[in-house]
């Protein structure tokens, strides 16, 4: 398991039934669930990796440590030159804070620059300094960028141990991406023995914090009931406020709550237009499900080309369709054509992407 720093994504992706294989006039009720595979984890960048979560039986942490809080009172100037990119009079301003006040957050700044290379060479020796003068005098910002240092072997060997135990210090503190990191090792189950009743405690914390990946996970500990009661009502709840937060996944399975009812009025329409929007950020399990939408004319008007358009660009991405196949087939020469060409930008950025990592 790897722990990052913020988290974004997903627990689970979803799946449609229901054939599309009548003209997109005639098409029977399609119904959206839940998947049985999860999709695959997403690494990223900067300072440490950002994997998307699998269930909550995740093996990978996620949720970046946000910028260093600015403090309270005083206008703090080395904070506002590192918020507007002023990396060098940021590095200059907090380490005169440091050296005269011993300022908390002017150290947690400098681990913060000297991790990323900002206004200074990147050095994580320094940075882990910076961060541990910060947290032993109780800033939990540092305990948790310092415990992803643990984790990713950015402060000597890798030490999941101490690491975890700056999670617990940082998430009592306060800290959303604290306790919802510490909630994925939980369900983990290797540096503690697997508690999802506590691990549903944990994201709860980071919920009400606002944290829209702890929403998430917890929305799907509810819907599986396990940690705590089954309860689809609530996790829709907590699926809506992920959505609001623009989280993905959350908009792909509260797109699929919607559409049928569960735990929250049925809103085919939302559905379609929230479908549409994780799409368009690149979801191929939602750019499936809106061409079945198109391609049924449910929640959105009947439109074949942008049917066989998405269903193309999930393909691309790695979901395929029999049926949705069956449908384009179905179609006119002029029809096929056109979808293909409006797919054809986001394939081949697929194709460069894809050629890029490799």
């Amino acid at each position: 398991m790897r722990i990052a720093r913020y988290a974004a994504a997903g627990i689970l992706g979803l799946a449609l039934s229901g054939a599309v294989t009548a003209p997109a006039s005639a098409q029977a009720p399609v119904e959206l669930s839940p998947p049985t595979t999860p999709p695959a984890a997403k690494p990223a960048a900067k300072p440490a990796p950002k994997p998307a979560p699998p269930k909550p039986a995740a093996t990978q942490a996620a949720v970046p440590a946000p910028p260093p809080a600015a403090p309270r009172g005083e206008a703090d100037l080395a904070y506002g030159a590192y918020q507007r990119g002023y990396y060098i009079t940021a590095f200059a301003a907090a380490t005169r804070r440091a050296d005269e006040q011993k300022d908390i957050k002017a150290m947690t700044l400098l681990g913060e620059l000297y991790a990323n290379g900002l206004g200074v060479q990147r050095d994580d020796k320094k940075s882990a300094e910076w961060y541990r003068l910060a947290a032993e005098r109780g800033d939990r910002e540092a305990m948790f960028a310092l415990a992803m240092l643990h984790f990713n072997g950015r402060a000597g060997a890798v030490d999941r141990e101490q690491g975890a135990k700056l999670l617990a210090a940082a998430a009592k503190l306060g800290n959303a991406a604290a306790a919802y990191n510490l909630a994925l090792l939980y369900i983990e189950g290797q540096l503690f023995p697997q508690d999802f009743a506590r691990a549903a405690e944990l994201f709860r914390s980071a919920a009400q914090l606002g944290n829209a990946e702890a929403q998430y996970a917890l929305a799907t500990l509810y819907k599986e009931g396990r940690g705590v009661p089954k309860d689809l009502v609530e996790a829709a709840r907590l699926l809506a406020a992920a959505s609001l937060a623009d989280n993905t996944d959350a908009q792909v399975e509260y797109a699929i709550a919607l559409f049928n009812g569960i735990g929250v009025a049925k809103n085919e329409h939302l559905a379609a237009i929230l479908l549409a929007k994780a799409a368009r950020k690149g979801s191929p399990i939602a750019q499936n499900r809106l061409a079945n939408i198109l391609a049924a004319g449910r929640g959105a008007n009947p439109n074949p080309v942008q049917a066989i358009k998405w269903h193309i660009i999930a393909k691309a991405g790695g979901v395929s369709d029999v049926p949705l196949d069956a449908f384009v087939q179905q179609q006119p020469p002029d029809i096929r054509a056109a979808g293909e060409k409006a797919a054809k930008p986001w394939v081949d950025a697929l194709k460069e992407l894809r050629a890029s990592r490799s």
